[in-house]
């Protein structure tokens, strides 16, 4: 008996060994697909697939689409249909256009004019509404996408007003537009005004409404740019690409928003350019990210949870040039950074503990300004 009980363990044993060599043989191989919104350069321009593997390397798949100056990418909730921006200025032609999603393909659908030159954000919540923001023009548009994936005439533009004292703010420009989760209420973020412009949707009529108070302005010559939502619900950030700060802010029901501290993105000492883009906070509310164009670093952040406040960890070099967009993976282990100047995208390993950074792969790429999974 015990022969047979003993020849039984060793079967298991042998069988379970297998079992794991195969699940970590097959883990290696899982990929992760995503696109790559780009700049036109001399010889290309469009949309790029990309995979992503377990052990963080990065291969291209395609050039996916070919279309000017796609320089920001949304999907829209059930991951069906792609859309971007065309950030041009063809005497009032600047679009949005959106694709269908055949795997690591995309398929052409429709096309629509942006209301306002240089669209450079844009966004759709889960009612199929589209923000758009236009930075040149100084205004958001509002489009809808129905469920084949064909964009609406423009419906709405709330254009802004307004300057700030800095040589870039001259007059409005809008660098992204927000829906709050599960609320009418959308925030749009204006460099050249220097101040988060708040309006509600009105879905009967598809039309944006005034809310007061309208405006919440930031320190002066900030130059706010994008926002990212804490998952509370309760604190938004703020990344200001002129002052290179970030403002933590908190909700408020009778102001909406009221602001709190700033903390710089760059490390004491540091004398040189640098102008702030892209921010993002990990899903569970630890930390914060922000990229650097001119000191070229991701800093770190991580969040006192009961306060809001950001203690910075580190400047993690982005090894190259202009790190314009950064995008986390699907389950957070990885973050890509695409270097616009230096051609280069640049994946990191992320500690989720410690939310730190670890070189893993980069792959060539043409002007890259938006990654999307």
């Amino acid at each position: 008996m015990k022969c047979y009980l003993s020849s039984i363990l060793c079967i298991l044993i042998f069988v379970s060994a297998c079992d794991n060599q195969y699940s970590s043989q097959e883990e290696e191989h899982l990929t992760q697909t995503f696109w790559v919104g780009t700049y036109n350069s001399d010889s290309i321009k469009g949309i790029f697939s990309f995979e992503l593997y377990a052990n963080g390397d990065m291969q291209l798949l395609k050039h996916a689409a070919i279309t000017d100056n796609p320089s920001y990418l949304s999907k829209t909730p059930d991951n069906r249909y792609l859309l971007c921006t065309n950030e041009v200025d063809q005497k009032g032609n600047a679009s949005i256009e959106s694709y269908g999603i055949i795997e690591d393909s995309l398929e052409f659908i429709s096309r629509s004019l942006s209301g306002g030159a240089h669209p450079c954000y844009i966004t759709v919540n889960k009612n199929a509404y589209v923000l758009t923001a236009n930075y040149s023009g100084g205004n958001i548009a509002l489009h809808q996408i129905n469920e084949k994936g064909v964009l609406s005439d423009l419906l709405d533009i709330q254009q802004h007003q307004g300057s700030g004292v800095h040589t870039r703010q001259e007059g409005p420009h809008a660098h992204a537009a927000r829906f709050v989760a599960d609320q009418n209420l959308i925030i749009s973020v204006d460099l050249g005004t220097n101040s988060l412009w708040f309006s509600t949707l009105d879905a009967d009529n598809h039309k944006f409404q005034s809310h007061l108070p309208q405006q919440l302005f930031m320190d002066t010559a900030a130059g706010p740019r994008h926002l990212a939502f804490h998952p509370n619900g309760q604190w938004l950030y703020v990344i200001n690409e002129l002052s290179s700060t970030i403002t933590w802010l908190y909700s408020n029901p009778a102001t909406t928003y009221t602001m709190g501290h700033s903390i710089s993105t760059l490390p004491a000492g540091y004398e040189g350019a640098n102008h702030c883009a892209d921010i993002h906070i990990s899903s569970d509310g630890r930390f914060l990210y922000a990229s650097n164009r001119g000191h070229n670093s991701i800093a770190i952040y991580s969040i006192d949870l009961k306060t809001g406040q950001l203690k910075l960890l580190d400047h993690q070099s982005v090894y190259g040039d202009w790190p314009r967009n950064f995008s986390l993976s699907p389950d957070e282990n990885f973050l890509l950074v695409a270097n616009k100047k230096s051609n280069n995208m640049v994946c990191f390993h992320r500690d989720t503990d410690t939310g730190l950074l670890q070189y893993a792969s980069e792959i060539e790429a043409p002007s890259p300004v938006c990654i999307l999974f």
